[in-house]
């Protein structure tokens, strides 16, 4: 387990309900029902709030086990992928943490005829449920995280994080839990895998979709939401659902503008993403949905082409040494518009070819709700080359 925030926190969350993730099997859910490990939300404590089996509580609680074994649960992931790192996130649960956990994956062909409804609070697995469980035989399936000893649940210490090195892709997951007890989060960074045998020659895709494989590898400033927010899926549910910077602080006192109405600032923030697979960009949509008094002023986009090796050594420079040969413009600065979905197709757009990398600039500061970049799978004719696979 690593000491501070690592880097894998910059991937996406593969689990989360907001991309499909769903508990399928729970042993025991007697205080708090699993389903709440998916959560996007932060975890929440309400001190006055009881239901009819004890304290409510935001996460996955189980009754004091009296008993033999320990309580465990199956987790399809919303987005099947490569696994880069664990956060179980203990939040509020002091006295009754869960005091350990492991974590073990498997690549399933088909989803398990397994399913958990409604609120399960003050329920627990009954026989037949353990015996359809039983089909996957979950409890052989491969350790991404040994048993570890668990933080209790305060703010200081409610993060336990998990750097995983696995390089298979992952579709479920078996968390367990040593006895019993509360975990309030499991959130599972990592990047989405596609088939992409199965697109058809010039069909127009979202290279840059979190569920096609797309990630954020650097960005200028996520004071209030993180870029990878953008690639999510849907139209954002709030700002919360976006990218937001702070304020710059360099902004001139009295504003100016160009002929073209484009606020004339020193300074702007960025976000660079890798796409799922290179392709050819013919499209693009930045959505700036619920971003109201906080928008960005104009937006800019540039791309380029990435080995592994150079997207590491960019990475480890936190994107201040550019790659070997330089960006390229593909949308010139635009002028932006509140809560507002703003479309570029190939008249506004400059050829790039075949890219790996995107980066957009936003000016000077502020909110965009999503990102979308439509286009080709780059091909050998059209300069593609292997998706890179670096780990940040």
């Amino acid at each position: 387990m690593t000491s501070g925030p690592p880097d894998f926190l910059q991937f996406n969350n593969l689990a989360c309900e907001s991309v499909g993730g769903k508990v399928l099997f729970a042993t025991d859910e007697w205080f708090a029902p699993a389903g709440n490990l998916l959560k996007r939300e932060p975890p929440e404590f309400l001190a006055s709030a009881f239901t009819e089996f004890g304290k409510w509580m935001d996460g996955w609680e189980t009754r004091r086990k009296r008993i033999p074994g320990h309580d465990w649960c199956i987790i399809q992931l919303g987005v099947p992928g490569t696994i880069h790192g664990f956060d179980v996130d203990t939040s509020f649960f002091t006295g009754n943490y869960a005091p350990a956990a492991s974590i073990q994956a498997a690549c399933l062909d088909e989803t398990p005829a397994l399913a958990l409804e409604g609120d399960r609070t003050g329920m627990a697995a009954s026989e037949e449920q353990f015996e359809d469980v039983s089909k996957v035989k979950s409890e052989r399936w491969e350790f991404l995280v040994p048993i570890n000893e668990l933080k209790p649940g305060h703010a200081s210490s409610c993060h336990n994080y998990f750097p995983v090195t696995l390089s298979r892709r992952v579709t479920h997951l078996r968390l367990n839990m040593y006895p019993d007890g509360g975990i309030a989060r499991l959130r599972v960074y990592g990047v989405g895998q596609r088939d992409w045998s199965s697109i058809r020659l010039r069909e127009l895709v979202d290279l840059v979709a979190l569920t096609n494989g797309g990630v954020c590898v650097g960005y200028s400033n996520a004071h209030f939401g993180h870029p990878r927010n953008m690639i999510g899926l849907g139209r954002a549910a709030n700002m919360g659902d976006g990218w937001e910077t702070a304020r710059r602080l360099d902004r001139p006192w009295v504003l100016e503008t160009d002929s073209q109405g484009i606020l004339q600032v020193p300074g702007f923030e960025w976000a660079v993403f890798r796409l799922g697979h290179p392709g050819v960009i013919s499209q693009i949509e930045i959505d700036t949905n619920h971003f109201k008094g906080n928008f960005p002023d104009s937006c800019k986009v540039e791309v380029c082409s990435l080995t592994a090796e150079e997207e590491e050594q960019c990475c480890m420079s936190r994107w201040s040494s550019g790659p070997a040969g330089g960006w390229r413009i593909l949308l010139p600065p635009q002028k932006l518009k509140p809560h507002n979905r703003h479309f570029y197709s190939t008249d506004a757009l400059w050829n790039c070819g075949a890219v790996s990398h995107v980066r957009l600039f936003i000016a000077p500061d502020g909110g965009v709700s999503r990102l979308r970049l439509w286009g080709q799978l780059a091909t050998a004719s059209s300069g593609g080359h292997l998706k890179p696979a670096s780990k940040l």
